[in-house]
């Protein structure tokens, strides 16, 4: 069955941004979807993510992933842990970064270093976005990602962290639905 895990950032919820619209929409479509509430999401931590999404979720051929800043970090160190043979059929990754930014409170994310090529073996595809004003995660990251990930990097001009300080156009992310529905 037709799968998407979605995972929001630091410091929100499963209620945030445009999470519960995209949650909504897929459904809409016959997709099972969850938008877990991270535990401790003001401190992510990918071991406590790991621990709580594996023990609720299955991944298979038909899985979609999408995170949102610290949640699509939070999907690199998922994929490097999956079971050898599974293999996702796409990762989105919005605003993700390759490093703490300087902010303490994101070690969690950083504990085991990535393995670019097993994280590569367990995604048939990685999508990510960033835009050129982002507030919190220059360019520069995204452009690293891209390279260590074989990614499709999709630049937006002035849409910052794709999240409601942009504005209320952020409840929705018609752009991402569409990427999702992609083959």
């Amino acid at each position: 069955m037709k799968n998407v895990l979605i995972l929001h950032g630091t410091g929100n919820n499963s209620q945030g941004n445009w999470f519960p619209w995209l949650k909504k929409e897929l459904e809409r479509r016959g997709y099972k979807v969850w938008v877990p509430d991270l535990p401790d999401a003001d401190y992510p931590n990918t071991k406590k993510y790991l621990k709580h999404i594996f023990s609720n979720w299955q991944f298979d051929e038909d899985s979609i992933v999408v995170g949102h800043s610290s949640g699509a970090v939070a999907i690199l160190g998922f994929l490097q842990n999956l079971p050898e043979n599974v293999v996702i059929k796409k990762a989105i990754l919005v605003s993700a970064f390759k490093d703490n930014l300087s902010w303490d409170a994101l070690n969690g994310l950083f504990e085991e270093p990535f393995n670019w090529e097993k994280i590569k073996a367990h995604a048939k595809r990685v999508v990510l976005y960033h835009s050129d004003n982002d507030p919190y995660v220059p360019l520069s990251h995204a452009q690293y990602l891209k390279e260590k990930l074989d990614a499709e990097l999709l630049v937006k001009k002035g849409q910052g962290h794709f999240n409601l300080e942009v504005g209320p156009q952020y409840k929705q992310f018609p752009e991402l639905l569409e990427k999702i529905l992609e083959d």
